[in-house]
């Protein structure tokens, strides 16, 4: 059975699991559907079916000692599947959120993740939010879950539930160190950052 979390929870991920040392996070999201033509005032604002798709985009950003990224390198996301060390693997960009299940996964071999390195955070934007007008009330029920890829067993689960209408950039959660171990954390918190650059930098 998979632990459902809430916001703020953290669980050890490998303790309660011995010998795991793969997992797969996988990241969804709906799009909210639009009702028809969106009506009257929806025509005039170009609102209702002829909104674009809202594009959004997973990335992991590994980070060092004190939270801070080391290297532009160590950002993983559709421009860059694959970390250099091969212990962080994308599995691409999805541009819809259309469908069930995971809409981008992300593999990680957790006995190959560098030394140095002491944080992944997952991180969900908004593709171009800016010139598109979008934003994360455009979107539901986003998720972020952990799986053991050797038998599919779902690990974790955590939904995030709260009202993110005006921000375009979402925390999820992050894998940590702990000792020997390694931990997850329940983030769920969301920004206005207007792109995964400007996500970077806070960190550098």
């Amino acid at each position: 059975m998979a632990i459902n979390l809430q916001k703020g929870q953290r669980i050890d991920l490998t303790k309660g699991n011995p010998g795991l040392s793969k997992i797969l996070v996988g990241l969804g999201w709906d799009p909210v559907q639009s009702s028809g033509s969106g009506g009257f005032l929806g025509g005039l604002f170009g609102g209702g079916s002829s909104s674009a798709n809202v594009d959004c985009d997973a990335s992991v950003i590994m980070l060092g000692e004190n939270d801070k990224l080391k290297n532009n390198k160590d950002v993983i996301y559709f421009g860059n599947l694959r970390s250099n060390d091969g212990s962080v693997q994308h599995s691409g960009d999805n541009l819809t959120g259309d469908g069930d299940g995971d809409d981008e996964q992300i593999s990680i071999d957790l006995s190959r993740v560098p030394a140095h390195i002491q944080k992944l955070v997952f991180v969900v934007n908004i593709y171009d939010c800016i010139k598109r007008k979008q934003h994360f009330g455009m979107i539901r029920n986003a998720f972020i879950r952990v799986v053991n890829p050797n038998t599919n067993q779902e690990l974790l689960h955590y939904n995030l539930t709260d009202n993110y209408s005006g921000l375009t950039c979402l925390v999820t959660g992050e894998i940590y160190r702990h000792g020997n171990e390694w931990k997850f954390a329940a983030i769920g918190s969301g920004t206005n950052a207007a792109s995964l650059s400007e996500v970077v930098r806070s960190y550098s």
